[in-house]
């Protein structure tokens, strides 16, 4: 996998929305000005916003060759060191005709997002970029009040500071959409999210360490990758850690409980889940859903899949949980299961 290089303060960062075009939207554009003081002021950094990031919901859902048109821009600048993605949203898929693999592979570039930006993701990945899941620009570097602590380290480490190895903490602090979400509107800019002591890490089962290099993302956005070009052969996918979340959003009439377990019985039968060395499951965005997405992975992995030897962590700050941390794509990890470790083995940067 080909790595960006580090970051440093001065450099310029591209601003895209591949999915969802909420901020060029009134009543979300402030976050826009919250966000880029902290890139400039916080980080350093020289934000540039891509000519279509701002034209709003109707625009980019129309026009999905404008949003890639931003990205593909955004990658053949030289000038642009990091692309942070807006938001995410149901159809980054649709971009897909639009994306040319060379343009990525040839100006390697971070590239950070969550949620339905995993598609994009997928994309870094055929093109043979390591990418980063996590930190978008609405839900991260636009978190009102502050960044909270736990992401911006995790953004530091990352980003900015070099290091041989890469701990993917647990935080001490976490909160959930259904006790302690602060939805997006200038009236509660001046509201912090409640930060309640945290249970850490849980380890479901397994012993030892496993490793393996890292690939997942999303969960329901597997439904838009498996069958195209952007899905992994069998063969890709053995050895690897696998990491997944869910946004615990409903896809037409279903329950998202429901297409969770189905999302998981295909990886099961397309052979996956009897070839990877390990399974990361971020912290789902709520309280009373906790029990029951652990239950209903194990049931899949450990009972009927008969994977009981396989290491399964549960409840990792990545995706939609909070606060956010960073997985990055296809670097080596390695899961410590008596320690509750998850280590990247590598530097996440050049």
């Amino acid at each position: 996998m080909l790595k960006p290089k580090r970051l440093k303060k001065g450099d310029r960062v591209a601003i895209v929305s591949l999915s969802k075009g909420m901020l060029g939207e009134e009543k979300f554009i402030h976050i826009l000005d919250i966000a880029c003081v902290r890139l400039e002021c916080n980080f350093g950094l020289s934000v540039e916003v891509m000519p279509n990031a701002l034209k709003g919901i109707e625009y980019l859902y129309d026009h999905p060759e404008a949003r890639a048109a931003d990205l593909m821009s955004a990658f053949r600048d030289p000038s642009v060191k990091a692309v942070i993605n807006v938001i995410g949203g149901d159809d980054t898929i649709r971009l897909l005709p639009y994306i040319d693999f060379d343009v990525i592979r040839n100006n390697p570039k971070i590239f950070m997002g969550f949620s339905d930006t995993t598609v994009n993701h997928f994309m870094m990945y055929k093109a043979g970029l390591t990418s980063y899941y996590g930190g978008s620009l609405m839900n991260c570097w636009g978190e009102y009040v502050d960044i909270n602590p736990y992401t911006e380290s995790a953004l530091r480490k990352a980003f900015f500071e070099p290091c041989e190895r890469f701990e993917i903490l647990p935080a001490d602090y976490e909160c959930f959409d259904d006790d302690q979400k602060v939805w997006w509107g200038v009236e509660n800019m001046n509201v912090r999210r409640e930060r309640l002591p945290a249970k850490g890490y849980e380890v479901l089962q397994g012993k030892g360490k496993a490793s393996g290099r890292l690939l997942g993302g999303c969960i329901e956005t597997f439904v838009d990758l498996i069958g195209t070009p952007l899905w992994p052969s069998l063969e890709d996918w053995r050895g690897k850690i696998l990491f997944i979340e869910t946004s615990d959003a409903e896809r037409g009439n279903e329950y998202p409980e429901s297409l969770f377990v189905w999302i998981l019985r295909n990886l099961a039968a397309q052979g996956i889940l009897n070839i990877i060395n390990g399974i990361v499951m971020g912290k789902p965005p709520l309280r009373e859903k906790y029990g029951d997405y652990k239950q209903l992975l194990t049931d899949v992995v450990s009972n009927e899949s008969g994977r009981r030897d396989i290491p399964i962590f549960y409840n990792v700050n990545f995706g939609h949980a909070y606060p956010i941390g960073i997985i990055p794509y296809g670097l080596m990890c390695e899961l410590n299961c008596e320690k509750k470790n998850i280590t990247v083995l590598e530097a996440l940067t050049n």
